[in-house]
């Protein structure tokens, strides 16, 4: 049966097949393509050559499912029950509306936050080609790339985007740039006779093109082997779309918390109901249910989602500030959690430019200095000292190198927009950036050396020539024996030294001995477990112009001149940000699709792995079970060879061991990690469109640092999310208990209404939270591992400082109400309303927060040692808000719409007093802390800041 007979792909290693067998399971003849009827029969098979999107959630659904939070849903259910009791009353239902707006806010909030719809499948669509030249009923023509079939011949060539996956049936000097899919940094020199084993990596199936990559130098025939869905890019897309969306840290907390609140509430009402009911009889059913929907108004804290936003917001703004793009608001305090780092090496720790960083010659082994294409830098002996410009007489041997790196290129550098540029392949513009360390230029050599012949290269002789003729060059070796012509060589080392019979020595040439090759290739095996990309080179004095076609003859009897061992080198602050994010607890791991040994060397430079570290490849991996790699992950630090299916199952072992992971990347094999990642980190300028789009966060930078500074921002973040729900709960237990007190103490009434406690839990609890939310660093943020994010969001104390201060809270307002209702029903006027110790206890709660929010701003430094200038919107946000408070007492509308009363000075400066104990209690314990930590603490030890 063939390989086209179903009506979907099976899954073909292609790859193993030779070019015949390819044809025949395929039923094409390559000389005249498919006929029109049989692309039609195969369009209808296999559909479109288009990617396919999965139906995501609609608009709708993202809003129905905001309202289905647990503190949503009891106050909806409050506000009808709020409705119906004021229609009885044949009143007006304000605190129902008003009830609903809030709950209509949260909502709206919660959709703006999710409703931003994926774009990643967009992005990978747009790599496609537009139109594709195809070879049907004998004649070429170019058609849409959607139309594209199984079984099409496609052609190729420079500067042609691959629009599918496709089978080489012929090609010349074909160079293909695959980094965005395979992460490598150069690019592809394909082979269309090969045919090779079926586990050989992505990276490695020389003779397959894919689609979404570029055609960067040569030509080829090839036939399509996959299209749409079933396209090397077509998984990627499938891997994207079957990763679910899990909930951050934070809203899992807030999850949490919500059910925490509710259920206490629902308790603790049921006690205020039975409880009351003893006391009061039923009788007071009616009061009793008004207090206790005032209860669980209490309990909810109305404005900690829109100050949770907020916080996010200004946490976005910060982090823009330091280079980094937050796409999705919860990524930002997500960001403080992370563990662990997975990094793509290509553009994320190296500049995705080739560097030369070695030369050696018969004479010289040089270091090489210098960043990017920037032709500036230094070649250093091993003593450290220099040659420069003007001792390149002493060495003739390396001048003659650099003459062949500059006219044996087809590249060129160009100095564009303060920033130097390449047009053609990275590796040959490494050497012109090389050459030009010494002034050596194609515009200053090329009148000297013209060219005039080209052997371009191959895979088969794995190296290129070109002859010049030599009319005025300045080489001391050319000079000295003044041939008509000379051909300089590039290639493979081996190849190309196995073609030498002599070796250049200075300005001697002397015969290659044994010895001395087996030199070569030993300096040749040391550069490449170094991790550099080695080419040599020779050249060669011709008498004659060799004819085209010649290769084979002319390539005989070279002289020898050296080697380079160029490199994508790190980015120079990338050593500095790995040793801060060790620091931070925060464990590094790159990820890449290059080298096995360029990897480990890399990761070893930068301090991600140490010598002798394992690495695991993809092949590696794909022998893998999932259960086998869980147990590996923890011990490996570098990934290399591998996948995109590879790095999201790097990625879901990570997370299985209990690791937040940050994953980093640029290309389109990067993005289905990005989006399994708990922070998916895209890089701004190189990155591809889908990897941003399936990202969380884009460095604008792509600078790797810029993720400290990111991580940093996060964890301050959560802190002060953690700050101002203390202060936010804290409050909203005293309320809880305050009003729960009244009926079992037999007070008549609601103390305060729903309207007042919406006033509470958004204005007073709302302005001083917003204002710690910008709450500056503690000195230790970057010193201290990450906080576990599966943590309890009542860890580490809060829950306890909640329920504590919660209950010292309530008592002082208790007190305060017990006083005022017997004062203002012992002292009899007719101007003043007797149930204005309701309005007290409203006063008293309000401005008794104010005093909290002035000392939490710090759990173990007093007040008075704190810089009140270090967050000045403190103390601005206590005084509107306490204004705010009084104009509801002595503003006659307001007054009006509150339902509070007009308060004697005398009465509020009771108040006033009763407020401020709670601000004393809370400074009285942190001095009890730090005389308890200071006597705790050895002698001679200093705790940290």
């Amino acid at each position: 049966m063939s390989a086209i007979s179903s009506g979907q792909h099976p899954p073909v290693p292609w790859h193993t097949f030779d070019i015949d067998t390819t044809l025949e399971k395929l039923q094409v003849d390559p000389a005249t393509g498919l006929s029109s009827a049989e692309v039609l029969e195969r369009l209808e098979q296999y559909g479109p050559n288009e990617l396919q999107e999965t139906a995501g959630r609609s608009p709708w659904i993202i809003l129905l499912d905001q309202f289905k939070n647990i503190m949503l849903l009891m106050l909806i259910g409050v506000a009808f029950v709020s409705g119906f009791l004021a229609i009885q009353e044949k009143e007006f239902p304000k605190d129902a509306v008003a009830i609903m707006l809030i709950v209509i806010l949260n909502g709206v909030l919660g959709y703006l936050q999710e409703s931003r719809a994926e774009k990643a499948l967009a992005a990978l669509k747009s790599l496609a080609s537009p139109l594709v030249r195809v070879l049907r009923d004998g004649k070429l023509l170019e058609v849409a790339a959607k139309d594209v079939v199984p079984g099409d011949i496609m052609f190729l060539e420079a500067g042609v985007q691959v629009a599918a996956d496709a089978r080489l049936l012929e090609e010349s000097n074909l160079q293909i740039r695959e980094s965005a899919l395979t992460g490598e940094a150069h690019s592809v020199e394909k082979d269309a006779p090969l045919s090779l084993a079926e586990n050989t990596p992505l990276g490695d199936r020389l003779n397959i093109v894919f689609c979404g990559t570029e055609v960067v130098k040569g030509r080829a025939k090839a036939i399509v082997v996959g299209t749409g869905m079933h396209t090397e890019l077509g998984k990627i897309a499938a891997l994207i779309q079957g990763v679910e969306s899990e909930d951050t840290p934070l809203q899992r907390r807030m999850t949490q918390l919500g059910n925490v609140l509710v259920t206490g509430a629902l308790v603790v009402v049921a006690l205020v109901v039975l409880g009351g009911t003893l006391v009061q009889g039923m009788d007071a059913f009616s009061n009793l249910l008004e207090i206790s929907l005032s209860m669980a108004v209490a309990i909810v804290p109305e404005g900690l989602p829109a100050v949770i936003t907020v916080t996010l917001a200004l946490g976005t703004q910060r982090m823009v500030k330091r280079h980094a793009l937050i796409r999705k608001l919860p990524a930002v305090e997500t960001l403080g959690s992370v563990t662990t780092i997975c990094s793509d090496k290509t553009g994320t720790l190296t500049q995705n430019k080739m560097v030369v960083q070695g030369v050696e010659t018969a004479s010289h082994s040089l270091t090489v200095t210098g960043e990017g294409y920037q032709p500036t830098g230094d070649f250093l002996r091993a003593d450290g000292s220099k040659i420069g410009v003007g001792q390149l007489g002493d060495a003739p041997d390396l001048e003659t190198l650099l003459l062949s790196c500059v006219q044996c290129n087809d590249a060129v550098l160009q100095y564009e927009n303060n920033d130097w540029g390449i047009v053609g392949d990275p590796t040959e513009a490494a050497l012109l950036a090389l050459a030009g360390k010494l002034e050596f230029t194609s515009d200053r050599l090329s009148p000297q050396l013209p060219r005039i012949a080209e052997f371009p290269f191959s895979s088969e002789r794995k190296r290129m020539s070109v002859v010049c003729r030599v009319s005025n060059a300045e080489s001391k070796v050319l000079t000295q024996n003044s041939p008509p012509f000379v051909m300089f060589t590039k290639g493979s080392p081996e190849l190309t030294l196995g073609c030498c019979t002599q070796v250049l020595i200075g300005n001697q040439l002397q015969p290659l001995s044994e010895a001395q090759r087996q030199q070569i290739l030993a300096r040749n095996n040391d550069l490449a477990s170094r991790g550099l990309r080695v080419l040599g080179f020779a050249y060669k004095p011709l008498s004659v112009q060799p004819p085209e076609g010649s290769e084979e003859q002319a390539e005989r009897e070279l002289v020898w001149l050296g080697m380079v061992g160029m490199l994508d080198a790190p980015r120079p602050e990338v050593r500095e940000a790995v040793v801060k994010c060790r620091r931070a607890g925060i464990r590094v791991i790159m990820i890449t699709g290059d080298h096995q040994l360029t990897a480990s060397a890399i990761a070893q430079d930068l301090g991600i792995a140490q010598e002798g570290d394992r690495v695991l490849i993809g092949q590696q991996l794909e022998e893998m079970s999932q259960d086998e790699l869980e147990r590996e992950v923890d011990h490996v630090s570098v990934y290399a060879r591998v996948s995109p299916e590879h790095k999201l199952r790097i990625v879901q072992a990570l997370q299985k061991r209990g690791k937040f992971v940050a994953m980093t990347g640029d290309g389109v094999n990067d993005a289905p990690a990005l989006k399994q990642a708990d922070i998916g980190i895209a890089m701004g300028i190189t990155g591809t469109d889908v990897s941003k789009e399936a990202s969380d966060m884009v460095l604008l930078d792509d600078n790797f640092a810029t993720i400290v500074a990111a991580t940093e921002e996060g964890r301050v973040v959560y802190t002060n999310i953690r700050r101002f729900i203390k202060y936010i709960l804290g409050s909203n237990i005293g309320e809880l208990l305050t009003i729960a007190a009244a009926p079992l103490l037999g007070l008549p009434g609601v103390p305060l209404t729903p309207l007042q406690i919406l006033w509470m839990n958004l204005v007073t609890d709302g302005f001083p939270a917003l204002a710690l939310a910008v709450e500056p660093p503690e000195p230790d943020v970057m010193y201290r591992p990450p906080f576990s994010p599966r943590e309890n969001i009542f860890a580490r104390g809060l829950g306890l400082y909640m329920v504590r201060i919660g209950i010292v809270f309530a008592i002082i307002s208790i007190a305060l109400m017990m006083w005022a209702y017997s004062h203002t029903h012992a002292v009899k006027s007719d101007v003043l309303d007797a149930d204005r110790w309701k309005t007290m206890v409203f006063t008293t709660l309000c401005v008794a927060q104010m005093g909290h929010a002035i000392a939490i701003r710090s759990h173990s430094q007093l007040t008075i040692q704190l810089n009140p200038f270090s967050n000045p919107y403190v103390f601005g946000a206590v005084i509107i808000t306490t204004i705010l408070q009084f104009m509801l007492i002595y503003v006659a509308p307001l007054r009006a719409f509150f339902g509070t009363h007009w308060l004697p000075l005398n009465e509020l400066a009771i108040c006033l007093g009763f407020s401020s104990l709670l601000f004393v209690w809370l400074e009285l314990e942190k001095v009890f802390f730090q005389v308890f930590q200071s006597r705790k603490q050895p002698a001679g030890i200093q705790q940290k800041p």
